[in-house]
């Protein structure tokens, strides 16, 4: 009796055949040795526990899967109970719509109930669609979160297959796009229904905090298997930018069958993420932040650039004295591994529909970013510290000397990443302030502004040094000679050598901040360095005249060629700082701080308008002092001259000798003119001869044509001849000297042409003064010059 009923109880295996793959692993794993069946009733009692676990989560499901039924029975009912009202209503409204009232008052009273029924249906298909629609969402995320969920916990159960992984999240992916595509809608077209929105945004959050962290470690983990990073000990000898690419194995060329499959899912299922965020942070931040960025680094670049990042460092930390192997091998990792971004992984983002993305622009910019970030941390903080120490000057310098070399390495640098970018097309955007930030690792300055200011300072202290030298040097001093320029069109520039050496300067300077990926840091760079280089140039210039006018008051001929040099200088560096300042480089900066398009000549729009302004004024208060000093020695020499007015007073009209004093007066006059005209350029000369030719006509009008002396027919020829010699000194530089001297010129002219017949009548008669050609007098000045002449009898 008991073998009966031992026999009943044992059952016979099922066949081999009726088990599935995951049975037969779970029991070779479990089972594997005679062992392990003594262990066997520890693990069917483990099994039992997990399987009452799993019934009890199916029986919760269950309850939960019966409520939402019964709530969607329930909004069915009502929505049913509301179609019928209607229905009630429409056969009420069809009825007596039959038999059409008689009298107005029962018109106005069908028209209010109308309203009211469209109304109740507005009503009812709104409560219609949220219900719907809510339904419809809350089943997508029940999904979405359902599939999470059973993600983890096969992950903390077990090890699954990569294929199972990647199809669950590939189902969850679609649900995610699914829910995203009737949210957009629902925003679009029910603004209203933002609660609605915010819950489901919540859940999606919760899901994807968990979604995003899964797929990046898995995808870490297929990299790993790969082989990636590389190994980097054939990139790290003495000078590895000489490493030829070919001995470098890329294990993304290498991989192959499935190895190849699994990457290029996970590759695109993290793409499908990055994408779904980015448009779930479009629609959240519309109307909101227009000018907000949505871009961001593709994470699957990030992945491939952040362990080789790990791994250079290593190698980064034996170069910190030696910074430009750090610069050559993160250049040549990003140059070998730059083919395979187009050539294999284009096509993956491509298919994954990520717009705007460029995996070689990616590549680079992950690389360079990856470089400037170990330089803020590592190199800038000790060369700083280097700066910070007082007490040893020895180790400022050589600080200094380290900045600005690694500047320089950084340029370099930056322009060889553009370059290998510039391959992509993507050429164009790199002029963009937003793109030349994602490639250049003058970044840092962007994060950093004091650093900005203490490179600023260095740089302009080593241009200083530079400059100093050469402003010292009297050679610098000596004129180029006569060159073709465009002052004023094509005319002599006898600019001094300092000149082009302070804009040498100043250009080698503006130069080395056109790299900074910031416009607002490129004019704060140019302010801080720029400015300080002119003004120094325009103190030396001022401290040589003054010095020249404390020595000798300018009265010697080498105190006005230096003053006259220094003017040269002064207004040949002013050209040329104008014509720099026209460069888009500079106009953008104008722009930017005017708030719109402008030229460098607009008031207040050019970078260095105030620069110019001072330029332009020193040129000219020293222009006028050049003039007024040669005037007072012409004035001291005439002096006899205006004094003596019997001169006037000679009645005979033959040829007179000219006066000594004069003669002397004129002789001094065309010397100086001389000596202004060898050291100046012909625009300032012509300013100052032609300030000069006013000064000499109003001292010749006031003292002797308004000074009271009685004109004679002799003195008239006389004054015509004195005057003709002035005109003919000055007839030089124009073809018209007398228009220059228009107070003279015309008082002569009134002493020549009036008879003695329009003495009285000369001072009504307009019309004689105009066919004459005397317009620059006064009616006061007539009659004083008129009374004064005297005519033969």
């Amino acid at each position: 009796m008991a073998r009966s009923t031992e026999a009943s109880v044992i059952r016979p295996l099922p066949p081999l055949t009726s088990l599935s793959s995951n049975a037969l692993y779970f029991l070779n794993s479990k089972l594997s040795s005679i062992e392990d069946l003594h262990g066997a009733p520890t693990l069917l009692s483990e099994l039992q526990i997990q399987s009452d676990a799993l019934d009890r989560t199916l029986s919760e499901l269950n309850k939960e899967l019966q409520f939402h039924f019964t709530r969607h029975a329930s909004y069915s009912d009502r929505a049913g109970s509301l179609f019928s009202d209607v229905h009630a209503q429409l056969d009420d409204l069809r009825r007596s719509s039959t038999h059409p009232p008689s009298d107005g008052e029962s018109r106005r009273g069908m028209g209010v109930e109308l309203q009211a029924l469209a109304k109740e249906v507005a009503r009812v298909e709104t409560v219609r669609n949220y219900a719907g629609t809510a339904l419809k969402l809350d089943t997508l995320v029940g999904d979405i979160e359902d599939a999470v969920s059973s993600t983890l916990n096969r992950t903390r159960r077990r090890h699954p297959s990569i294929k199972d992984l990647e199809d669950m999240r590939s189902v969850t992916l679609r649900s995610l796009k699914s829910t995203e595509d009737v949210l957009r809608s629902v925003v679009k077209t029910h603004p209203q229904w933002a609660r609605l929105v915010s819950a489901v945004d919540h859940r999606i959050d919760r899901a994807l905090a968990i979604l995003r962290p899964q797929a990046i470690a898995d995808h870490r983990a297929l990299l790993t298997s790969l082989g990636w990073p590389p190994p980097l000990s054939t990139l790290t000898s003495s000078n590895p930018d000489m490493k030829s690419s070919s001995d470098v194995q890329n294990p993304l060329f290498t991989m192959q069958g499935d190895l190849k499959l699994q990457y290029c899912e996970s590759f695109l299922a993290l793409c499908g993420l990055q994408e779904l965020q980015r448009k779930r942070k479009s629609r959240q931040l519309e109307g909101h932040y227009k000018d907000v960025a949505l871009y961001q680094p593709l994470w699957v670049i990030e992945e491939l650039v952040n362990p080789i990042s790990i791994a250079s460092q290593r190698h980064f930390s034996k170069w910190i004295e030696k910074p430009e192997y750090i610069f050559a091998l993160v250049y040549k990792i990003t140059r070998d591994y730059v083919d395979s971004m187009d050539d294999l992984l284009q096509p993956l983002v491509d298919e994954a529909m990520l717009s705007g993305y460029s995996c070689r622009e990616e590549w680079i910019s992950a690389m360079v970013s990856s470089l400037s970030t170990y330089l803020a941390k590592e190199i800038f903080p000790r060369y700083i510290t280097q700066l910070q120490e007082e007490s040893d000057t020895a180790i400022q310098t050589q600080a200094r000397a380290s900045w600005l070399n690694l500047v320089d390495l950084m340029i370099a640098f930056d322009k060889r990443a553009q370059s290998l970018a510039a391959h992509s097309g993507m050429l164009l955007s790199l002029q963009e302030d937003d793109n030349m930030q994602k490639m250049s690792t003058l970044v840092v300055f962007c994060d950093r502004p004091d650093w900005l200011d203490l490179w600023a300072e260095i740089e302009f202290s080593d241009s200083l040094h530079k400059l100093n030298s050469q402003i010292e040097d009297e050679r610098n001093w000596i004129n180029e000679g006569e060159n073709v320029s465009l002052l004023s069109g094509l005319e002599e520039s006898k600019s001094p050598l300092i000149s082009s050496s302070v804009l040498r300067c100043l250009s080698s300077v503006i130069d080395r901040c056109r790299s900074l990926p910031s416009l607002s840091l490129r004019s704060q760079f140019v302010k801080l360095t720029g400015s300080p280089i002119i003004h120094k140039f325009l103190d030396c210039l001022k401290r040589r005249c003054q010095e020249a006018e404390g020595l000798t008051a300018l009265t010697d001929d080498n105190a006005l060629i230096k003053v006259a040099k220094s003017v040269n200088a002064c207004s040949s560096f002013e050209f040329s700082l104008k014509e720099l300042c026209e460069d888009v480089f500079f106009l953008e900066m104008g722009s930017n701080q005017s708030g719109g398009v402008g030229t460098a000549g607009d008031s207040g729009i050019g970078v260095f308008n105030e620069e110019i302004n001072k330029l332009e004024e020193f040129r000219i208060e020293w222009i006028e002092k050049l003039s007024t000093v040669v005037l007072r020695g012409f004035d001291a020499l005439c002096r006899d001259y205006i004094k003596n007015k019997k001169q006037w007073q000679e009645k005979s009209e033959e040829a007179l000798p000219l006066t000594r004093s004069f003669i002397e007066a004129m002789d001094y006059l065309q010397g100086k003119l001389s000596v202004l005209e060898k050291g100046m350029s012909k625009a300032d000369f012509t300013r100052l001869w032609r300030s000069l030719a006013a000064g000499i006509d109003k001292l010749i009008f006031s003292s002797i044509l308004m000074g009271n002396a009685k004109f004679h027919d002799g003195g008239v020829q006389r004054l015509s001849n004195d005057l003709t010699v002035l005109f003919g000194l000055f007839g030089a530089w124009c073809l018209r000297p007398e228009g220059f001297f228009p107070k003279a010129s015309g008082g002569l002219k009134l002493l020549r042409t009036a008879t003695k017949q329009l003495k009285n009548t000369l001072i009504a008669d307009e019309r004689w003064l105009r066919e004459n050609g005397i317009r620059h007098l006064t009616s006061t000045e007539i009659e004083k010059i008129m009374k004064n002449r005297v005519f033969n009898s």
